[in-house]
Protein backbone atom coordinates (compact mmCIF):
# COMPACT_ATOMS: atom_id res chain seq x y z
CA UNK A 1 0.00 0.00 0.00
CA UNK A 2 1.25 3.66 -0.55
CA UNK A 3 1.86 5.94 2.64
CA UNK A 4 -1.71 6.31 2.33
CA UNK A 5 -2.51 3.21 3.45
CA UNK A 6 -5.36 3.46 5.40
CA UNK A 7 -7.78 5.37 2.14
CA UNK A 8 -8.87 1.61 1.71
CA UNK A 9 -8.08 -0.51 3.78
CA UNK A 10 -9.61 -3.49 5.79
CA UNK A 11 -9.22 -2.53 9.69
CA UNK A 12 -10.08 -5.77 12.41
CA UNK A 13 -11.33 -4.48 15.73
CA UNK A 14 -9.71 -6.06 18.34
CA UNK A 15 -11.67 -5.86 21.66
CA UNK A 16 -8.60 -7.43 23.37
CA UNK A 17 -10.56 -8.72 26.62
CA UNK A 18 -12.66 -11.48 24.48
CA UNK A 19 -10.53 -11.68 21.77
CA UNK A 20 -7.87 -14.81 23.20
CA UNK A 21 -6.95 -15.00 26.56
CA UNK A 22 -3.09 -16.82 26.35
CA UNK A 23 -3.00 -16.99 30.27
CA UNK A 24 -6.17 -18.62 31.55
CA UNK A 25 -7.61 -16.07 33.74
CA UNK A 26 -10.95 -15.62 31.52
CA UNK A 27 -9.54 -12.65 30.38
CA UNK A 28 -8.13 -11.93 26.90
CA UNK A 29 -4.80 -10.70 26.52
CA UNK A 30 -1.89 -9.90 24.54
CA UNK A 31 -0.27 -13.32 24.36
CA UNK A 32 -3.80 -14.14 23.07
CA UNK A 33 -3.98 -12.15 20.72
CA UNK A 34 0.00 -12.82 19.48
CA UNK A 35 -0.83 -16.25 18.59
CA UNK A 36 -3.90 -15.54 16.95
CA UNK A 37 -2.42 -13.47 14.50
CA UNK A 38 -2.15 -16.27 11.52
CA UNK A 39 -5.59 -16.06 12.08
CA UNK A 40 -5.90 -12.44 10.89
CA UNK A 41 -3.37 -12.37 8.58
CA UNK A 42 -5.34 -15.57 6.94
CA UNK A 43 -8.60 -13.41 6.74
CA UNK A 44 -6.91 -10.49 5.30
CA UNK A 45 -7.08 -7.40 7.35
CA UNK A 46 -4.51 -4.50 6.99
CA UNK A 47 -4.20 -3.84 10.17
CA UNK A 48 -5.82 -4.01 13.77
CA UNK A 49 -7.59 -1.53 15.80
CA UNK A 50 -7.33 -2.10 19.81
CA UNK A 51 -9.58 -0.85 22.23
CA UNK A 52 -7.82 0.81 24.87
CA UNK A 53 -5.34 -1.59 26.84
CA UNK A 54 -4.16 1.14 29.26
CA UNK A 55 -4.01 0.40 33.28
CA UNK A 56 -7.52 0.69 34.22
CA UNK A 57 -10.08 -0.03 36.75
CA UNK A 58 -12.53 -1.29 34.17
CA UNK A 59 -15.40 1.07 35.50
CA UNK A 60 -15.88 1.34 31.59
CA UNK A 61 -14.73 -1.45 29.84
CA UNK A 62 -11.19 0.51 30.01
CA UNK A 63 -12.59 3.78 28.75
CA UNK A 64 -11.41 4.98 32.23
CA UNK A 65 -7.91 5.02 31.51
CA UNK A 66 -5.31 5.58 34.42
CA UNK A 67 -2.32 5.75 32.83
CA UNK A 68 -1.60 6.37 29.36
CA UNK A 69 1.42 5.04 28.94
CA UNK A 70 1.59 1.50 30.14
CA UNK A 71 -0.63 -1.41 29.61
CA UNK A 72 -2.90 -3.15 31.94
CA UNK A 73 -1.98 -6.08 33.69
CA UNK A 74 -4.65 -8.13 32.90
CA UNK A 75 -3.27 -7.62 29.23
CA UNK A 76 -0.02 -7.66 29.33
CA UNK A 77 3.03 -5.53 29.69
CA UNK A 78 4.79 -2.43 27.34
CA UNK A 79 7.00 -4.93 26.34
CA UNK A 80 4.52 -7.33 25.25
CA UNK A 81 2.78 -4.25 23.54
CA UNK A 82 5.78 -3.49 21.66
CA UNK A 83 6.25 -7.35 20.85
CA UNK A 84 2.89 -7.49 19.58
CA UNK A 85 3.38 -4.54 17.23
CA UNK A 86 6.69 -6.07 15.85
CA UNK A 87 5.10 -9.60 15.18
CA UNK A 88 1.83 -8.07 13.39
CA UNK A 89 3.90 -5.88 11.29
CA UNK A 90 6.35 -9.00 9.88
CA UNK A 91 3.30 -10.04 9.32
CA UNK A 92 2.06 -7.17 6.91
CA UNK A 93 -1.30 -5.88 9.89
CA UNK A 94 -0.67 -2.29 11.21
CA UNK A 95 -1.97 -1.24 15.05
CA UNK A 96 -4.72 1.24 15.53
CA UNK A 97 -4.30 2.06 19.34
CA UNK A 98 -7.89 3.88 20.84
CA UNK A 99 -6.85 7.59 22.79
CA UNK A 100 -9.50 9.06 24.85
CA UNK A 101 -9.18 12.44 25.70
CA UNK A 102 -12.51 13.33 27.22
CA UNK A 103 -12.37 11.62 30.13
CA UNK A 104 -9.74 10.06 32.43
CA UNK A 105 -9.93 7.69 35.36
CA UNK A 106 -10.80 8.91 38.82
CA UNK A 107 -8.13 7.02 39.73
CA UNK A 108 -5.47 8.65 37.56
CA UNK A 109 -2.37 10.03 39.32
CA UNK A 110 -3.66 13.88 37.78
CA UNK A 111 -7.52 13.12 39.59
CA UNK A 112 -6.26 11.95 42.81
CA UNK A 113 -4.15 15.04 42.74
CA UNK A 114 -6.85 17.40 42.17
CA UNK A 115 -9.00 15.81 44.80
CA UNK A 116 -6.08 16.42 47.91
CA UNK A 117 -5.22 19.67 46.36
CA UNK A 118 -8.67 21.39 46.75
CA UNK A 119 -10.77 24.31 45.11
CA UNK A 120 -8.88 26.87 43.11
CA UNK A 121 -5.68 24.75 42.65
CA UNK A 122 -3.70 24.02 39.20
CA UNK A 123 -4.39 20.48 39.98
CA UNK A 124 -8.47 20.98 39.65
CA UNK A 125 -7.81 23.48 36.39
CA UNK A 126 -7.14 20.03 34.24
CA UNK A 127 -10.62 19.14 34.98
CA UNK A 128 -13.82 20.53 35.00
CA UNK A 129 -14.61 21.52 39.26
CA UNK A 130 -17.19 24.35 39.75
CA UNK A 131 -19.37 24.99 42.58
CA UNK A 132 -22.70 24.01 43.49
CA UNK A 133 -25.57 25.72 43.26
CA UNK A 134 -27.97 26.32 45.95
CA UNK A 135 -27.83 27.74 49.84
CA UNK A 136 -24.83 25.57 50.61
CA UNK A 137 -23.68 24.75 47.37
CA UNK A 138 -25.74 21.37 47.60
CA UNK A 139 -27.15 21.32 43.75
CA UNK A 140 -25.22 20.63 40.77
CA UNK A 141 -23.47 23.55 39.03
CA UNK A 142 -26.28 22.32 36.36
CA UNK A 143 -28.60 20.22 35.44
CA UNK A 144 -27.00 18.03 32.90
CA UNK A 145 -27.26 14.31 32.27
CA UNK A 146 -24.82 11.56 31.59
CA UNK A 147 -24.92 9.89 28.36
CA UNK A 148 -24.66 7.17 30.72
CA UNK A 149 -27.65 8.05 31.98
CA UNK A 150 -27.95 9.56 35.81
CA UNK A 151 -26.31 13.02 36.78
CA UNK A 152 -23.26 14.23 34.97
CA UNK A 153 -21.77 15.94 38.19
CA UNK A 154 -20.58 14.53 41.17
CA UNK A 155 -19.78 16.11 44.45
CA UNK A 156 -16.51 15.35 46.03
CA UNK A 157 -15.68 16.02 50.23
CA UNK A 158 -15.18 20.10 50.42
CA UNK A 159 -18.38 20.60 48.16
CA UNK A 160 -17.88 21.13 44.77
CA UNK A 161 -18.47 19.38 42.09
CA UNK A 162 -16.90 17.87 39.17
CA UNK A 163 -18.14 17.08 35.33
CA UNK A 164 -17.99 13.73 34.13
CA UNK A 165 -20.32 13.17 30.50
CA UNK A 166 -20.05 9.59 31.35
CA UNK A 167 -19.47 7.29 34.46
CA UNK A 168 -18.70 9.56 37.49
CA UNK A 169 -15.41 7.29 37.64
CA UNK A 170 -14.79 9.18 34.10
CA UNK A 171 -14.03 12.83 35.16
CA UNK A 172 -13.82 15.34 32.19
CA UNK A 173 -10.59 16.77 30.97
CA UNK A 174 -10.93 20.43 30.73
CA UNK A 175 -9.39 21.47 27.26
CA UNK A 176 -9.23 24.93 27.36
CA UNK A 177 -5.83 24.02 29.81
CA UNK A 178 -2.67 24.04 28.15
CA UNK A 179 -1.41 21.88 30.58
CA UNK A 180 -4.01 19.19 28.81
CA UNK A 181 -3.00 19.86 25.40
CA UNK A 182 0.35 19.09 26.24
CA UNK A 183 -0.05 16.06 27.93
CA UNK A 184 -2.17 14.64 25.53
CA UNK A 185 0.39 15.70 22.58
CA UNK A 186 3.43 13.93 24.62
CA UNK A 187 0.91 11.13 24.90
CA UNK A 188 0.32 10.66 20.78
CA UNK A 189 4.51 11.04 20.81
CA UNK A 190 4.93 8.37 23.45
CA UNK A 191 2.97 5.43 21.32
CA UNK A 192 3.83 6.75 17.51
CA UNK A 193 7.44 6.90 18.74
CA UNK A 194 6.74 3.01 19.47
CA UNK A 195 5.30 2.06 16.20
CA UNK A 196 1.80 2.41 15.97
CA UNK A 197 0.42 2.98 12.36
CA UNK A 198 -2.89 4.47 14.06
CA UNK A 199 -5.29 6.71 16.65
CA UNK A 200 -8.80 6.19 17.19
CA UNK A 201 -10.06 9.11 19.05
CA UNK A 202 -12.90 8.28 20.95
CA UNK A 203 -16.01 10.74 21.39
CA UNK A 204 -13.89 13.17 19.73
CA UNK A 205 -16.32 15.67 19.09
CA UNK A 206 -17.61 16.07 23.30
CA UNK A 207 -14.11 17.59 24.37
CA UNK A 208 -15.45 21.79 24.62
CA UNK A 209 -18.51 22.35 27.24
CA UNK A 210 -20.41 25.70 27.99
CA UNK A 211 -21.67 25.10 31.38
CA UNK A 212 -23.59 28.65 30.62
CA UNK A 213 -26.02 27.03 28.54
CA UNK A 214 -29.26 25.67 29.60
CA UNK A 215 -29.41 23.07 27.35
CA UNK A 216 -26.39 19.85 27.21
CA UNK A 217 -23.72 22.22 25.43
CA UNK A 218 -21.10 19.93 24.56
CA UNK A 219 -20.80 18.63 21.71
CA UNK A 220 -19.31 20.10 18.34
CA UNK A 221 -18.14 23.52 19.60
CA UNK A 222 -15.68 24.65 17.55
CA UNK A 223 -12.46 25.18 19.39
CA UNK A 224 -12.33 21.28 19.20
CA UNK A 225 -10.75 21.48 15.59
CA UNK A 226 -7.99 23.68 16.93
CA UNK A 227 -7.14 19.87 19.10
CA UNK A 228 -6.97 17.71 15.94
CA UNK A 229 -4.75 20.27 14.34
CA UNK A 230 -2.44 20.19 16.75
CA UNK A 231 -2.70 16.06 16.43
CA UNK A 232 -2.64 15.88 12.48
CA UNK A 233 0.90 18.26 12.72
CA UNK A 234 1.99 15.30 15.24
CA UNK A 235 0.89 12.59 13.33
CA UNK A 236 2.38 14.38 9.96
CA UNK A 237 5.71 14.20 11.28
CA UNK A 238 5.63 10.23 11.45
CA UNK A 239 5.52 8.39 8.01
CA UNK A 240 2.40 6.45 6.71
CA UNK A 241 0.15 7.67 10.14
CA UNK A 242 -3.39 8.82 10.53
CA UNK A 243 -6.00 9.47 13.14
CA UNK A 244 -9.70 8.12 12.50
CA UNK A 245 -12.30 9.94 14.80
CA UNK A 246 -15.39 8.80 16.43
CA UNK A 247 -18.07 11.29 16.23
CA UNK A 248 -22.03 10.33 16.43
CA UNK A 249 -23.48 13.07 14.77
CA UNK A 250 -26.54 13.74 12.62
CA UNK A 251 -25.40 16.71 10.94
CA UNK A 252 -22.99 15.29 7.68
CA UNK A 253 -21.96 19.11 7.02
CA UNK A 254 -20.30 19.89 10.51
CA UNK A 255 -19.27 16.03 10.56
CA UNK A 256 -16.91 16.58 7.33
CA UNK A 257 -15.02 19.66 8.89
CA UNK A 258 -13.34 17.04 11.11
CA UNK A 259 -11.92 15.77 7.71
CA UNK A 260 -10.63 18.44 6.22
CA UNK A 261 -6.98 18.67 5.49
CA UNK A 262 -4.93 19.61 8.53
CA UNK A 263 -7.30 17.45 10.58
CA UNK A 264 -8.48 14.15 11.07
CA UNK A 265 -7.38 11.57 7.69
CA UNK A 266 -10.75 9.44 8.67
CA UNK A 267 -13.96 9.02 10.97
CA UNK A 268 -16.02 6.11 11.21
CA UNK A 269 -19.27 6.82 9.33
CA UNK A 270 -22.27 5.73 11.96
CA UNK A 271 -24.88 6.72 9.64
CA UNK A 272 -24.41 3.94 7.39
CA UNK A 273 -24.52 1.75 10.52
CA UNK A 274 -27.42 3.12 11.90
CA UNK A 275 -29.59 2.93 8.82
CA UNK A 276 -32.89 0.52 8.53
CA UNK A 277 -32.25 -2.77 5.92
CA UNK A 278 -33.97 -0.81 2.63
CA UNK A 279 -32.23 0.05 -0.60
CA UNK A 280 -33.58 3.53 -0.68
CA UNK A 281 -32.02 4.08 2.77
CA UNK A 282 -29.07 2.63 2.47
CA UNK A 283 -28.36 4.29 -1.10
CA UNK A 284 -29.26 7.76 1.14
CA UNK A 285 -26.72 7.03 2.64
CA UNK A 286 -23.68 6.08 1.01
CA UNK A 287 -24.81 9.25 -1.57
CA UNK A 288 -24.57 11.45 1.50
CA UNK A 289 -21.34 10.17 2.47
CA UNK A 290 -19.56 10.79 -0.39
CA UNK A 291 -21.20 13.60 -0.88
CA UNK A 292 -19.41 15.11 2.72
CA UNK A 293 -16.34 13.17 1.64
CA UNK A 294 -15.25 13.59 -1.58
CA UNK A 295 -15.68 17.76 -2.36
CA UNK A 296 -12.60 17.66 0.89
CA UNK A 297 -10.70 14.67 -0.66
CA UNK A 298 -11.31 12.22 2.52
CA UNK A 299 -12.22 8.59 2.53
CA UNK A 300 -15.05 7.59 3.75
CA UNK A 301 -15.20 4.52 5.97
CA UNK A 302 -17.75 1.78 6.34
CA UNK A 303 -18.82 -0.07 8.78
CA UNK A 304 -21.39 -2.31 10.19
CA UNK A 305 -20.81 -3.27 13.83
CA UNK A 306 -18.12 -2.18 16.98
CA UNK A 307 -18.06 -3.04 20.47
CA UNK A 308 -21.13 -0.36 21.17
CA UNK A 309 -23.94 -1.71 19.04
CA UNK A 310 -25.94 -4.92 18.51
CA UNK A 311 -24.36 -7.09 16.15
CA UNK A 312 -25.71 -7.82 12.84
CA UNK A 313 -27.25 -11.01 12.54
CA UNK A 314 -29.48 -10.28 14.98
CA UNK A 315 -30.18 -5.91 13.92
CA UNK A 316 -31.21 -7.41 10.40
CA UNK A 317 -33.29 -10.07 11.97
CA UNK A 318 -35.66 -7.95 14.13
CA UNK A 319 -38.98 -6.73 12.65
CA UNK A 320 -37.46 -3.00 12.79
CA UNK A 321 -33.57 -3.32 11.49
CA UNK A 322 -32.31 -0.08 12.22
CA UNK A 323 -30.33 1.25 15.30
CA UNK A 324 -30.33 3.94 17.81
CA UNK A 325 -28.10 4.07 21.42
CA UNK A 326 -31.52 5.52 22.63
CA UNK A 327 -33.55 2.41 21.93
CA UNK A 328 -31.32 -1.32 21.31
CA UNK A 329 -34.71 -2.68 20.66
CA UNK A 330 -33.45 -5.25 23.40
CA UNK A 331 -35.59 -8.75 23.83
CA UNK A 332 -37.34 -8.05 20.13
CA UNK A 333 -37.85 -11.18 18.57
CA UNK A 334 -35.24 -12.08 15.83
CA UNK A 335 -35.20 -14.72 12.88
CA UNK A 336 -31.57 -15.24 12.62
CA UNK A 337 -31.65 -17.14 9.58
CA UNK A 338 -32.74 -14.31 8.33
CA UNK A 339 -30.68 -11.81 10.04
CA UNK A 340 -27.78 -13.85 8.78
CA UNK A 341 -28.84 -13.90 5.32
CA UNK A 342 -29.41 -10.44 5.52
CA UNK A 343 -25.78 -9.83 7.49
CA UNK A 344 -23.78 -11.65 5.07
CA UNK A 345 -25.62 -8.92 1.87
CA UNK A 346 -24.90 -6.30 4.04
CA UNK A 347 -20.80 -7.25 4.44
CA UNK A 348 -20.54 -7.50 0.48
CA UNK A 349 -22.55 -4.33 0.19
CA UNK A 350 -19.79 -2.48 2.46
CA UNK A 351 -16.76 -4.20 1.42
CA UNK A 352 -17.66 -2.44 -2.27
CA UNK A 353 -18.40 0.71 -1.42
CA UNK A 354 -14.76 2.80 -2.10
CA UNK A 355 -13.11 4.05 1.14
CA UNK A 356 -11.63 1.85 4.28
CA UNK A 357 -13.42 -0.66 5.88
CA UNK A 358 -13.82 -2.11 9.95
CA UNK A 359 -14.94 -5.10 10.72
CA UNK A 360 -15.40 -6.25 14.13
CA UNK A 361 -14.19 -9.12 16.05
CA UNK A 362 -16.64 -11.96 15.45
CA UNK A 363 -18.49 -9.92 12.55
CA UNK A 364 -16.72 -12.65 10.83
CA UNK A 365 -17.97 -15.46 12.54
CA UNK A 366 -21.51 -14.58 11.92
CA UNK A 367 -21.94 -14.39 16.06
CA UNK A 368 -25.57 -12.88 17.21
CA UNK A 369 -25.94 -10.40 20.06
CA UNK A 370 -25.98 -12.54 23.57
CA UNK A 371 -29.25 -11.24 25.20
CA UNK A 372 -29.63 -13.57 27.49
CA UNK A 373 -26.79 -12.82 29.92
CA UNK A 374 -27.51 -13.00 33.67
CA UNK A 375 -28.19 -9.48 35.26
CA UNK A 376 -25.20 -10.23 38.01
CA UNK A 377 -22.53 -10.38 35.05
CA UNK A 378 -23.47 -7.49 33.31
CA UNK A 379 -20.75 -5.16 33.74
CA UNK A 380 -21.52 -2.02 31.32
CA UNK A 381 -22.00 0.91 33.16
CA UNK A 382 -25.25 1.80 31.09
CA UNK A 383 -26.87 -1.26 32.69
CA UNK A 384 -26.47 0.27 36.76
CA UNK A 385 -26.78 4.05 36.01
CA UNK A 386 -30.23 3.15 33.52
CA UNK A 387 -31.36 0.73 36.61
CA UNK A 388 -31.65 -1.93 34.39
CA UNK A 389 -33.88 -0.27 31.93
CA UNK A 390 -31.12 -0.43 29.17
CA UNK A 391 -29.26 -3.60 29.21
CA UNK A 392 -26.32 -2.36 27.88
CA UNK A 393 -23.49 -3.15 25.26
CA UNK A 394 -21.84 -6.22 27.12
CA UNK A 395 -24.38 -8.73 24.55
CA UNK A 396 -21.83 -8.05 21.47
CA UNK A 397 -18.55 -8.05 23.78
CA UNK A 398 -19.38 -12.18 24.84
CA UNK A 399 -15.73 -13.88 24.12
CA UNK A 400 -14.87 -15.25 20.70
CA UNK A 401 -15.22 -19.36 19.75
CA UNK A 402 -12.28 -20.39 18.50
CA UNK A 403 -12.94 -24.50 18.45
CA UNK A 404 -14.36 -27.42 20.56
CA UNK A 405 -17.32 -28.41 21.14
CA UNK A 406 -18.04 -27.03 24.66
CA UNK A 407 -17.32 -23.11 26.59
CA UNK A 408 -14.98 -21.88 26.33
CA UNK A 409 -14.56 -22.93 22.76
CA UNK A 410 -10.36 -22.59 23.12
CA UNK A 411 -11.04 -19.19 24.11
CA UNK A 412 -8.47 -19.91 26.77
CA UNK A 413 -8.44 -22.35 29.62
CA UNK A 414 -9.91 -20.40 32.32
CA UNK A 415 -13.92 -19.37 32.96
CA UNK A 416 -14.64 -16.68 30.03
CA UNK A 417 -15.34 -13.14 32.02
CA UNK A 418 -18.60 -13.17 30.24
CA UNK A 419 -20.53 -16.82 29.29
CA UNK A 420 -20.76 -17.99 26.17
CA UNK A 421 -23.76 -19.69 24.21
CA UNK A 422 -23.33 -23.25 24.41
CA UNK A 423 -24.78 -23.69 20.39
CA UNK A 424 -21.56 -21.11 19.57
CA UNK A 425 -20.43 -24.96 18.69
CA UNK A 426 -21.72 -24.51 15.44
CA UNK A 427 -20.11 -20.88 14.68
CA UNK A 428 -16.47 -21.16 15.79
CA UNK A 429 -13.55 -20.31 14.02
CA UNK A 430 -12.52 -23.97 13.10
CA UNK A 431 -15.91 -25.52 12.71
CA UNK A 432 -16.20 -22.97 9.74
CA UNK A 433 -12.46 -23.33 8.37
CA UNK A 434 -13.27 -25.78 6.29
CA UNK A 435 -16.42 -25.21 4.93
CA UNK A 436 -16.88 -22.96 1.73
CA UNK A 437 -20.69 -21.97 2.72
CA UNK A 438 -19.80 -20.16 6.02
CA UNK A 439 -19.69 -16.62 7.17
CA UNK A 440 -15.72 -16.73 7.66
CA UNK A 441 -14.89 -18.62 4.35
CA UNK A 442 -17.24 -15.42 3.07
CA UNK A 443 -15.36 -13.10 4.32
CA UNK A 444 -11.90 -14.30 3.67
CA UNK A 445 -12.77 -14.51 0.21
CA UNK A 446 -14.32 -11.27 0.00
CA UNK A 447 -11.40 -9.30 1.60
CA UNK A 448 -9.05 -11.31 -0.88
CA UNK A 449 -11.29 -9.99 -3.61
CA UNK A 450 -11.37 -6.57 -1.70
CA UNK A 451 -7.75 -6.16 -1.65
CA UNK A 452 -7.49 -6.57 -5.87
CA UNK A 453 -10.47 -4.66 -6.96
CA UNK A 454 -12.09 -2.54 -4.19
CA UNK A 455 -11.11 -0.16 -1.81
CA UNK A 456 -10.26 3.72 -2.28
CA UNK A 457 -12.03 5.09 -5.59
CA UNK A 458 -15.07 6.08 -6.42
CA UNK A 459 -18.38 3.80 -7.43
CA UNK A 460 -21.08 4.75 -10.67
CA UNK A 461 -24.44 3.80 -9.80
CA UNK A 462 -25.92 1.93 -12.53
CA UNK A 463 -29.80 2.14 -13.62
CA UNK A 464 -31.53 -0.72 -11.52
CA UNK A 465 -35.11 -1.05 -10.12
CA UNK A 466 -36.30 -0.14 -7.07
CA UNK A 467 -35.26 -2.53 -4.06
CA UNK A 468 -31.86 -3.10 -6.28
CA UNK A 469 -28.57 -1.24 -5.52
CA UNK A 470 -26.30 -1.95 -7.93
CA UNK A 471 -23.41 0.19 -8.73
CA UNK A 472 -19.42 -0.40 -10.43
CA UNK A 473 -16.08 0.48 -9.48
CA UNK A 474 -13.33 1.63 -10.78
CA UNK A 475 -11.83 -2.09 -11.58
CA UNK A 476 -14.47 -2.64 -13.50
CA UNK A 477 -15.97 -4.67 -10.35
CA UNK A 478 -20.19 -4.30 -10.41
CA UNK A 479 -21.78 -4.88 -7.09
CA UNK A 480 -25.80 -5.44 -7.20
CA UNK A 481 -27.87 -6.03 -3.78
CA UNK A 482 -31.13 -7.51 -3.93
CA UNK A 483 -33.50 -6.05 -1.17
CA UNK A 484 -36.87 -7.21 -2.81
CA UNK A 485 -38.60 -10.52 -2.19
CA UNK A 486 -38.22 -11.99 -5.75
CA UNK A 487 -34.91 -12.89 -7.31
CA UNK A 488 -33.66 -10.78 -10.17
CA UNK A 489 -31.47 -11.39 -13.52
CA UNK A 490 -28.08 -10.13 -13.20
CA UNK A 491 -26.24 -7.75 -15.53
CA UNK A 492 -24.52 -10.07 -18.65
CA UNK A 493 -21.45 -10.57 -17.41
CA UNK A 494 -18.33 -12.04 -17.88
CA UNK A 495 -17.54 -13.49 -14.55
CA UNK A 496 -19.57 -13.87 -11.07
CA UNK A 497 -16.84 -12.99 -8.74
CA UNK A 498 -18.85 -14.06 -5.42
CA UNK A 499 -22.73 -13.87 -4.07
CA UNK A 500 -23.54 -13.87 -0.30
CA UNK A 501 -25.59 -16.55 -1.29
CA UNK A 502 -26.05 -19.02 -3.93
CA UNK A 503 -27.83 -18.12 -7.03
CA UNK A 504 -31.48 -19.95 -7.32
CA UNK A 505 -31.73 -21.05 -11.41
CA UNK A 506 -29.28 -18.23 -12.53
CA UNK A 507 -30.78 -15.35 -10.79
CA UNK A 508 -30.30 -13.47 -7.50
CA UNK A 509 -32.40 -14.06 -4.44
CA UNK A 510 -33.52 -11.67 -1.94
CA UNK A 511 -31.26 -10.16 0.54
CA UNK A 512 -28.10 -11.51 -1.35
CA UNK A 513 -25.71 -9.32 -2.58
CA UNK A 514 -23.59 -10.49 -6.11
CA UNK A 515 -20.31 -9.07 -7.40
CA UNK A 516 -19.92 -9.63 -11.19
CA UNK A 517 -17.21 -8.67 -13.64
Amino acid sequence: MSEAWWRGAAIYQVYLRSFADGNGDGIGDLAGLRTRLPYLAELGVDAIWLNPWYPSPMADGGYDVADYRAIDPAFGTLAEAEAYIAEAHALGIRTIIDIVPNHGSDQQDWFVEALAAGPGSAARGRFIFRPGRGPAGELPPNDWQSIFNGPAWTQVADGEWYLHLFAPEQPDFNWRNPEVVEEFHAILRFWLDRGVDGIRIDSAAVLFKDLDSVEESYTDHDEVHEVYRGWRRITDSYEGRFLVGEMWMPDQERFALYLRPDEMHTAFNFDFLSRPWNADELRASIDLTLATHVPIGAPPTWVLSNHDVTRPVTKYGRPDTSFSHQDRKHGMPTDLVLGERRARAAALLAMALPGGLYVYQGEELGLPEVEDLPDELLQDPIFTRSAGADRGRDGCRVPLPWSGQETPFGFGAGTPWLPQPTDWKNLTAESQQADQNSMLALYRNALKIRRTHLGDGSLTWLDSPPGILTFTRDSGLTSITNLTPNPIDLPPHIELLLTSAPLDNAQLPSDTTAWIR
